[in-house]
């Protein structure tokens, strides 16, 4: 059976809400970011939980700070360009055809920029370190023209999220060290799309409602909540080393509000303003990582992460009362990412680093919504290290994402069909500073 028209509009509006989280374009599969620190963008992150160059491996493996001596601050910023479009291929139509069809929606992409931060302090000399992050691991942004042919679909879906994560490591011996953290993480969201009125008021037998009547449906929300990593590092010989690195799933309780514009004052009942509610569970991630020292100039890299983003199935709204305003089915599946890299010491002050990354999307074809045109990425990286002095040393890395086109194949009497192809071409640029003492 076909839900009402303002449930639909909700629907849209809770798939943004479990697209969490940021202010930042996504440039992983799914909507992760990876973008946590730039020494390894030149690497596509490749090794991450194994390498521990610095304090950015509070967030990739927390035992890596035992390899970091005295106290360490890091300070990170990447930028982030992603070009989304859609092709239209005839088969696109908005709901029973009551409002003008619309284009194809532009560029959804944009640019954005997106920050981390670390410490890292060595409390117990080569046995005790504590150590802070902030940094944003998850996130949307999509925007599309308000006019598009897809915009009972979505328009605007935008996630911030900052994830604040305390962390410890111990020592063991000179083969082993152990890590752990807990996350404290906010969610902010926005998103909107277009609600056809007159098609609802059709519907519902309501008469007096204009022919063409349409708004928009904006939803806001946030949430606090809490996770937990752990990690170790196995230093198997004196030039190979070991990384495995968990995070744990993140409940959110989302709390917020809808709003409808331009609404009709026939329907204010039917589409009421009001406070809404949903839960999210981000998805775990498991990484296995390994660094091998070649020779005293060549560092090879290589990385396995996989990501549970099967925790996402579907997406449920509710009104405060508990009584069920909206669902729909996700059908997330569980994806990995593959990654490899190199690292070339040229002489004591220059680094050049490579890396490519295979990235598996979670999104299945007939389930691909505009808020996430999501696609398996790949990713080709370099980058270059500068160290001015012992304590002083600076990174730039440069990415390029690239994907085959992905299809959408979606079909609703209540938001109109949206079939055809969309395309994503990302590039990123990171800078860091380092600096020990």
């Amino acid at each position: 059976m076909q839900q009402p028209i303002h449930r639909r509009v909700l629907i849209s509006a809770a798939v943004a809400t479990a697209l969490a989280a940021w202010s930042a374009q996504a440039s992983a599969a799914g909507f992760a970011l990876y973008e946590q620190n730039a020494s390894g963008l030149g690497n596509a992150f490749a090794g991450a939980a194994a390498v521990a160059e610095d304090a950015g491996t509070i967030y990739f493996n927390p035992a890596g700070m035992t390899r970091i001596r005295g106290r360490q601050v890091v300070g990170a910023l990447s930028v982030i360009n992603v070009k989304i479009e859609f092709e239209n291929d005839g088969g696109s139509n908005v709901p029973l055809g009551q409002v003008p069809g619309g284009g194809n929606g532009g560029d959804a992409g944009g640019t954005a920029a997106l920050p981390a931060g670390y410490l890292s302090w060595e409390l117990k000399p080569n046995t005790l370190w504590l150590g802070v992050g902030i940094s944003g691991p998850f996130g949307l942004s999509t925007e599309w023209k308000e006019s598009w042919v897809g915009r009972f679909h979505a328009i605007e879906s935008s996630v911030e999220a900052i994830n604040v994560n305390p962390s410890v490591a111990w020592k063991v011996n000179d083969q082993f060290s152990l890590g752990a953290g807990v996350s404290f993480q906010r969610l902010k969201a926005t998103f909107s799309n277009a609600v056809p009125y007159t098609a609802l008021a059709g519907l519902l037998k309501i008469p007096g409602v204009p022919l063409g009547s349409e708004g928009i449906a904006e939803v806001e929300g946030d949430s606090w909540a809490t996770g937990w990593n752990l990690g170790a590092t196995w230093q198997a010989t004196p030039s190979t080393r070991l990384g495995l690195a968990y995070r744990s799933k993140i409940k959110h309780d989302v709390e917020g509000d809808v709003t409808f514009s331009a609404r009709p004052a026939q329907l204010a009942a039917v589409v009421p303003n009001g406070d809404v509610k949903s839960r999210v569970e981000l998805p775990d991630t498991l990484s296995l990582a390994v660094a091998h020292d070649l020779d005293a100039r060549w560092q090879l890299l290589a990385d396995y992460t996989r990501t549970g983003w099967s925790s996402i199935q579907d997406l449920t709204i509710l009104r405060p009362s508990g009584q069920p305003v909206s669902s729909v089915d996700l059908a997330f599946e569980d994806a990995w990412r593959l990654a490899l890299g190199a690292n070339y010491r040229m002489d004591d002050r220059w680094t050049l680093r490579f890396g490519f990354a295979y990235d598996r999307t979670p999104v299945q074809d007939a389930k691909r919504t505009p808020r996430l045109p999501d696609m398996d990425r790949k990713w080709l990286s370099v980058g270059t290290q500068y160290r001015a002095s012992q304590q002083l040393a600076f990174d730039v890395g440069f990415t390029y994402i690239f994907s085959s086109d992905a299809s959408s194949n979606l079909h609703s009497a209540s938001a109109g069909n949206l079939t055809g192809s969309y395309s994503n071409k990302t590039w990123v640029l990171g800078g860091q500073v380092r600096y020990t003492f």
